[in-house]
């Protein structure tokens, strides 16, 4: 509810990444086709949300746990299909080990059903029985099988399911008189994106591409403005106080909830405030971690390197290009991490979790607003940043006690 009050509040998304745009080229961009497409006027009228929003425990200065999220991801969240697998592989090992009873108190988890629910929703309501799904995938495909799992549970509802990549739409996509969008010859009713949330993903005919999809009546998943509610510098801005408040009026409740979960995020905007952040980070690097305004993991600054990059942009306009959050601290447990070409040794491991959302809006009513299932990734202490694609973690279960 909270991402998508953000997507449809032009002034605030406006006014939050107001410094960012202007060394941030790449949100930027996706700014400039945001604008663009409002100026045009909307043909898009069912949206579609599937994010992810990850948290860890952190010990504390008391050593009481605390849930406190890292971030949320509003764009290609990935790991919701073969996480749906990761419960029975670990029953069965546990089975095999001859703890039965062990295996029956693992969570039961299976995301992809949930994530294709959304999918199947917003292809319903977008009320043509002939179109598609359109999964925008890479070039090189390194997670196929991830996507696959939401695929077949796409094509088990009989709901006809294509892949394409940026310069497919380029070369052949086209919208009709209506903004309905044709791949093929085929019309497009979901558009589910699994690329283009980093630079790397963009050539000048990607971004014409974007604007295409974006132009077009089809459900996007994420819409441009979904994806720049989850940039960093809005998650930092969600925290000043009185924002909640503003963006979900009415629910003191949930306000509460969401902000007892937030760590300490700070604004590096230029001015006495940022001066003084900046300074503060210098000082002691260890406390904190740097975050530019970019998705996929490997991207965050910590310690000595934090500090080389701060003292070097400290008096720069560069330096709103990123955010500052307190390190979280979780508390290790001694675990097994089983690798390609890794031996198996005990480590001390710290775990992720992450909780799917999904949420489909037509109009103004709020048809589909749930849970789907959660994410659970350990990795080795000795790992600051970088996920289960980069190497360094794997996926886990929760085991209940």
């Amino acid at each position: 509810m909270l991402v998508d009050a953000i997507s449809q509040n032009k002034e605030f998304l406006e006014h939050t990444l107001a410094s960012t745009i202007k060394v941030d080229d790449f949100t930027a961009r996706l700014f400039r086709i945001h604008t663009q497409v409002l100026e045009e006027g909307l043909a898009q009228s069912v949206f579609l949300g599937i994010n992810r929003s990850d948290y860890m425990f952190d010990s504390g200065v008391d050593g009481t746990p605390a849930l406190k999220q890292i971030e949320i991801n509003t764009i290609a969240a990935s790991f919701g299909g073969l996480t749906s697998r990761t419960v029975a592989v670990h029953g069965q090992v546990l089975k095999v080990l001859g703890k039965p009873q062990e295996a029956s108190r693992l969570l039961p988890n299976n995301p992809s059903r949930g994530l294709a629910l959304g999918i199947a929703k917003a292809w319903e309501l977008y009320g043509s029985p002939s179109a598609v799904v359109m999964f925008l995938v890479e070039e090189v495909q390194r997670n196929i099988f991830d996507q696959r799992c939401v695929e077949n549970e796409l094509w088990n509802r009989n709901i006809p399911v294509i892949r394409r990549r940026f310069r497919d739409v380029f070369e052949k996509g086209s919208l009709d008189e209506a903004r309905r969008l044709y791949m093929d010859g085929k019309e497009v009713a979901v558009v589910y994106y699994r690329e283009g949330y980093v630079p790397s993903n963009y050539s000048e005919q990607n971004w014409e591409a974007r604007l295409l999809l974006e132009r077009s009546r089809a459900v996007k998943c994420p819409d441009i403005a979904t994806q720049l509610a989850g940039t960093k510098k809005v998650q930092q801005e969600l925290s000043r106080p009185g924002t909640l408040e503003r963006l979900l009026p009415g629910h003191a409740e949930a306000v509460t909830r969401i902000r007892a979960t937030f760590a300490g995020l700070y604004s590096l905007d230029m001015g006495a405030e940022g001066d003084k952040v900046a300074a503060m980070a210098i000082a002691d690097p260890d406390r904190f971690v740097l975050k530019p305004q970019r998705e996929g993991g490997g991207n965050n600054l910590y310690g000595e390197e934090l500090r080389q990059v701060l003292e070097k942009i400290r008096d720069s306009p560069q330096r709103t290009s990123y955010i500052l959050m307190d390190k979280i601290k979780p508390r290790p447990a001694l675990n097994y991490l089983l690798r390609a070409h890794s031996p198996l040794q005990v480590s001390e491991c710290v775990s992720e979790l992450g909780i799917f959302g999904v949420y489909v809006r037509q109009g103004s009513e709020l048809v589909l607003n749930e849970a789907a299932g959660h994410l659970l990734r350990t990795k080795a202490v000795e790992h600051a940043d970088g996920g289960v694609a980069a190497g360094v973690a794997v996926l886990d279960t929760p085991f209940l006690v």
